[in-house]
């Protein structure tokens, strides 16, 4: 499958939780699958921090660099990889998402790189980049947004939302903020907040792009100069906390990269985690941009559905959608014990599954095959062949 991402001009302004609003927002999208007479197959899903709208099937424009450039990717996907979308192996014909059933939508999050409105976008009122001048966003504004969206495709109800991650997270956003507009979400290696060690985590990233000099206050465009050095130790970090201590050690241990000894170096790569992290960092700089990784690593450490609610059964008290959380042992990031808080939350009709995998928050991108058989019974019920 072939798919070329569309764009969408909203009309109007936006409004956002800071108090500030967005004129001439485009949102980024692609679709799989047929759209029903009635318009009530509708599955939006929703990508984590660095993906994009490109979820699914071959893409016409390579990107530079692979959204698909996690752990294990290179002997995931071959060559072939580049061009693939980042959830492929869950949605298409057959799979978790079966576009036989459903029309899968899926869009680039508001604040994005990948063609929706974020920091590198053009700011109408001076007619240059945003930079930092672009105002915070929040989950909240995510689901604002992609709902203004889909009221300008015409679609008024969603079978699902689903995503993993940040993108679980606005599944349940979509679930507290429209509860007569979805039927389902399905939430994936995701919280209901993020723990005090994720938010550490995440600051160290932002640091590290913020304190390189070639940040210049968040105005680095049409410079010559961007802060990829920053970039990529946040992506180091970051990539680090996606993965599990047992991974790490099954797949490198202490492996020397480049000599049968060490060459008594503190500038180059000894080990191949090092060289590993490297390679994760020089891919990621040439398709993501650094302040949009600030932007979106603030919204989800913001994100925390009981704030203001008093609790968290509080917060998700008028929640109509039927639920399916998974989880998985090794993902200290977003850990089980976050799912099973949320799960003991709802009300209605709810399914927790916690898989035993090895690989941390990363699971939900690699245990693809895992997953697919529960995502299909819980939205296909009576319909599954």
């Amino acid at each position: 499958m072939t798919v070329e991402t569309q764009f969408l001009d909203l009309g109007g302004s936006l409004p956002l939780d800071s108090g500030r609003e967005l004129r001439e927002v485009r949102v980024a999208y692609e679709t799989y699958g047929t759209l029903s007479p009635e318009r009530d197959n509708v599955i939006l899903v929703c990508h984590a921090l660095s993906g994009d709208a490109h979820a699914a099937g071959y893409s016409t424009t390579a990107p530079a660099a692979s959204t698909r450039d996690g752990f294990a990717a290179e002997s995931r996907d071959g060559s072939q990889g580049k061009a693939l979308g980042w959830w492929d192996g869950m949605i298409g014909p057959g799979k978790a998402f079966d576009t036989d059933h459903y029309f899968v939508v899926s869009t680039n999050l508001l604040g994005g790189c990948r063609g929706s409105t974020g920091p590198s976008s053009v700011n109408p009122e001076t007619g240059k980049p945003y930079g930092s001048d672009f105002p915070v966003i929040t989950v909240a504004d995510m689901v604002r947004c992609q709902r203004a969206f889909l009221d300008e495709l015409g679609i008024e109800r969603l079978a699902s939302v689903a995503g993993g991650s940040l993108g679980g997270m606005q599944a349940l956003q979509w679930a507290v903020d429209h509860p007569d507009q979805v039927d389902s979400i399905v939430v994936i290696a995701s919280t209901h907040g993020l723990h005090p060690q994720g938010i550490a985590w995440n600051a160290i990233a932002r640091e590290s792009i913020r304190r390189d000099p070639d940040w210049q206050g968040g105005h680095y465009y049409g410079t010559g100069r961007k802060p990829d050095a920053g970039m990529g130790v946040a992506r180091m970090v970051g990539h680090v906390t996606y993965l599990s201590a047992p991974a790490l050690e099954d797949r490198f241990a202490r492996r020397l990269q480049f000599a049968d000894d060490v060459r008594y170096t503190i500038d180059q790569p000894e080990f191949e985690v090092e060289s590993y992290l490297d390679h994760q960092a020089s891919s990621f700089v040439k398709r993501f941009d650094a302040n949009t990784y600030l932007y979106l690593s603030r919204a989800l450490t913001y994100f925390d559905l009981a704030r203001g609610k008093g609790s968290l059964a509080d917060a998700l008290a008028g929640v109509r959608a039927r639920t399916l959380l998974i989880a998985f042992t090794s993902d200290w990031l977003y850990p089980p014990a976050a799912s099973e808080e949320i799960a003991a939350a709802l009300p209605g009709e709810k399914e927790l599954h916690i898989i035993d995998a090895p690989y941390g928050h990363d699971c939900f991108l690699l245990e693809e095959a895992r997953q697919t058989p529960i995502v299909r019974r819980f939205l296909l019920g009576d319909k599954e062949e």
